[in-house]
């Protein structure tokens, strides 16, 4: 029997990323497709793309049109899943790919985002780390009713540096991480900056000086990996690519730690994980090799004269960084193979 679907949101990047990867899942079955301005259209005439979900129309997001469903996708601009959410059966799996849920800490989510407070889910990240060799954060997703899928820079930077955090080969008092982002991470809106002719040739950086609301859930997530004291300098640039995150992260290294260490710690993280691949070494990651894929690749090297790790990660933050998390995070919820209707390949050229 079907697992039925709702995707609210779903004229949107996330949404129409999450419904491509839904439509071809063996054991969903999308039967409502929400929005809010474009509710009434045909769902073709936002993602045209989706040519099987060509017999759904858009509806409007509430509460009402959502219940009923097996599993409830949102993704939707923070601020707006909380007041819906309250609203659903707890014997609803609610996936949540906005912010709402994600932060722990209330007074974070007053700082960095404000408005109503609506409590943290199950996170939706399985290959985090937990400290002190407490398994990973998959563990905590089986069964659940709530998740919580992780913002996409934070993916980026979490994946790539969590394992030396959790092994206390690097100080994570110390982090740097800059990173290449796509316009599409910001979602389907009509803003001058992200105009073509405005983002192509040229690369701009925002929300510097620790003012992106992606910092607290980094530092909530490496202290989950065993950090006590986490202080991330994180800057993101916006470049010419629609999709795609390359992340590059550096921290200093613990004493006395060396680069066949540090090279045996992602190893072990990674080993058995299918969808975080470390490359060999002296390999670093290209964007281009993850788009659709839900793969993080991540290449790692030691900067002796600095006596800095350098871990280099590229994941397409529509994919990994969204839509593929969740429906990952939903197999392990609902007792399904986590790989189930996912892929590693992406597309080229």
């Amino acid at each position: 029997m079907s697992v039925s679907v709702a995707v609210a949101g779903a004229s949107g990047y996330a949404g129409g990323e999450l419904l491509r990867i839904l439509s071809a899942h063996p054991e969903f079955d999308v039967r409502t497709v929400t929005a809010f301005s474009n509710a009434g259209q045909p769902l073709i005439a936002t993602q045209p793309h989706l040519r099987s979900l060509s017999h759904l129309t858009l509806q409007e997001t509430t509460a009402e049109r959502l219940r009923g469903h097996d599993v409830v996708f949102l993704a939707l601009p923070h601020g707006q899943s909380g007041a819906i959410t309250e609203q659903l059966d707890e014997g609803t799996l609610v996936v949540d790919c906005g912010a709402d849920h994600r932060l722990t800490d209330e007074a974070a989510w007053a700082t960095f985002y404000g408005g109503a407070y609506h409590g943290a889910w199950t996170y939706g990240l399985p290959e985090l780390l937990r400290a002190g060799g407490a398994g990973k954060q998959r563990d905590a997703l089986v069964g659940t009713k709530r998740i919580a899928v992780p913002g996409c820079n934070v993916t980026a930077i979490t994946l790539g540096i969590a394992p030396g955090v959790a092994a206390g080969l690097v100080e994570a008092d110390d982090l740097v991480a800059v990173l290449a982002v796509g316009p599409s991470g910001a979602g389907k809106k009509l803003a001058t900056t992200y105009l073509a002719s405005e983002i192509m040739g040229s690369a701009s950086a925002y929300a510097v000086g620790g003012t992106h609301r992606h910092v607290p859930e980094i530092q909530q997530n490496l202290r989950v990996s065993g950090a006590e004291d986490v202080r991330i300098s994180f800057t993101p640039v916006l470049v010419p690519m629609a999709r795609g995150i390359l992340a590059t992260t550096t921290a200093r290294l613990a004493p006395g730690v060396g680069a066949h260490e540090v090279r045996r710690a992602w190893e072990q993280a990674y080993a058995d994980e299918p969808f975080v691949h470390l490359l060999p070494e002296g390999e670093f990651p290209r964007t281009a090799d993850t788009v659709g894929a839900n793969t993080a690749l991540v290449g790692i090297a030691v900067d002796e004269a600095a006596g800095r790790l350098v871990a280099v990660s590229a994941i397409d933050n529509l994919a990994k960084g969204t839509a593929g998390a969740a429906v990952q995070s939903t197999n392990i919820a609902l007792g399904f193979p986590e790989t189930l209707g996912l892929t590693v390949d992406g597309v080229a050229p």
